[in-house]
């Protein structure tokens, strides 16, 4: 089997395994209905942490290390400035899941008042997923072993998302089966972020540290913005941050051992 052929099962094998994986945080939700905000906080923050060393490690770092001459650093500076602003773009029009999942208080946007809050709630899943199937995806033109860890990283932390999903839109009144349409459509839009990501990077290769630094600052945002201050606002955020802790070494751990 020639490399290529490796990466490109590797590569569907991720696609499938983070579709696969936001699916089953979707039917634990649609089964268990509610999830404790302990374990919710506890397992997001293991997440948060195992995403913080991906964005370093896996995407920020081997973006630097593409560069080699020091003043060709900019494109790293720029990419990671990229990511931010991309995501932090998309949360100003865009409601947080948290709030919107009636896991902390509401938050307005100014842009979105007409809109149907349930529609707004199903396109701010869809942008923040997109931008980390992407992450992947663009990971894959580098280190593959990298790639691997990312993806495992997010499909990790697509189990508690998935959970979080379905509840706020069976509360709100969406059919059983409508609710379950909504989340095989986010799960397939992820996995379209990881062949786009790829893509992308396959035609982009000297745009490519640009694209892991701006995959990583999206992450980093994510963390910052949603992931972070979600795991700190119900009182458990002693148990959070040791789970942050162990996420770092777990994910340093892999790293090391893929």
């Amino acid at each position: 089997m020639t490399q290529n052929a490796f990466d490109g099962n590797m590569l569907v094998i991720c696609a499938a395994g983070l579709g696969l994986s936001s699916l089953l945080g979707s039917i634990i939700g649609l089964t268990v209905r509610r999830i404790p905000h302990s374990w919710n906080d506890i397992f997001l923050g293991f997440c948060a942490g195992m995403m913080l060393t991906a964005s370093i490690v896996c995407l920020i770092l081997p973006a630097v290390g593409m560069c080699g001459d020091p003043m060709q650093w900019w494109q790293v500076i720029a990419g990671v400035a990229a990511g931010v602003a991309l995501i932090g773009v998309l949360d100003r029009i865009t409601p947080h899941l948290h709030h919107i999942s009636g896991l902390g208080e509401e938050e307005h946007h100014a842009h979105n008042s007409s809109l149907n809050r349930t529609m707004l709630f199903v396109m701010a899943i869809a942008l923040h997923k997109l931008p980390e199937g992407m992450a992947t995806g663009v990971s894959f033109n580098g280190d593959g072993s990298n790639a691997m860890a990312i993806a495992l990283t997010i499909a990790l932390q697509n189990i508690p998302e998935g959970m979080v999903v379905v509840t706020p839109l069976l509360m709100a009144g969406v059919r059983f089966f409508n609710t379950a349409a909504i989340a095989l459509g986010v799960a397939l839009l992820e996995v379209a972020g990881v062949f786009a990501g790829f893509i992308i990077g396959d035609i982009c290769a000297l745009m490519l540290p640009a694209l892991l630094a701006m995959a990583g600052g999206a992450m980093l945002y994510v963390i910052s913005d949603e992931m972070i201050p979600e795991t700190h606002s119900h009182g458990f955020q002693k148990p959070a941050t040791y789970a942050l802790v162990g996420g770092v070494l777990a994910m340093l751990f892999i790293e090391a051992a893929v």
